[in-house]
């Protein structure tokens, strides 16, 4: 997951430091899975992926019982499932912020 902010340089030539202007707020994140057919959940939300473009409602949480939270809408560019040698079936998907709003950190209980 990523929350980056763009920055411009806009130093002028009286100054001996950088300035500069903070720009646009950011968000992506990067999912990984193991692919589990009896429950299905991330299957049912990311199967559409390649055929919809369907902004995802998308919240981090370090633990199912821990705050804060990160919130933000999403559009996920991919859906990847991949058998490894040793069989594991698992999954990954991309997203990245859909629509403007700045993602921040929310404490609730």
């Amino acid at each position: 997951m990523a929350t980056p902010r763009a920055v411009q340089d806009t130093t002028g030539v009286d100054v001996y430091a950088h300035q500069r202007l903070l720009l646009l707020a950011d968000a992506s994140v990067s999912l990984k899975g193991v692919f589990n057919a009896a429950a299905n959940e991330s299957h049912a939300v990311f199967s559409s992926v390649p055929s919809t473009s369907v902004v995802r409602a998308t919240t981090i949480t370090p633990t199912a019982s821990t705050y804060p939270f990160l919130a933000f809408n999403a559009y996920y560019s991919s859906y990847d499932v991949t058998r490894s040698a040793t069989g594991e079936l698992t999954w990954a998907s991309e997203g990245a912020l859909a629509d403007g709003t700045t993602p921040e950190w929310t404490n609730s209980a």
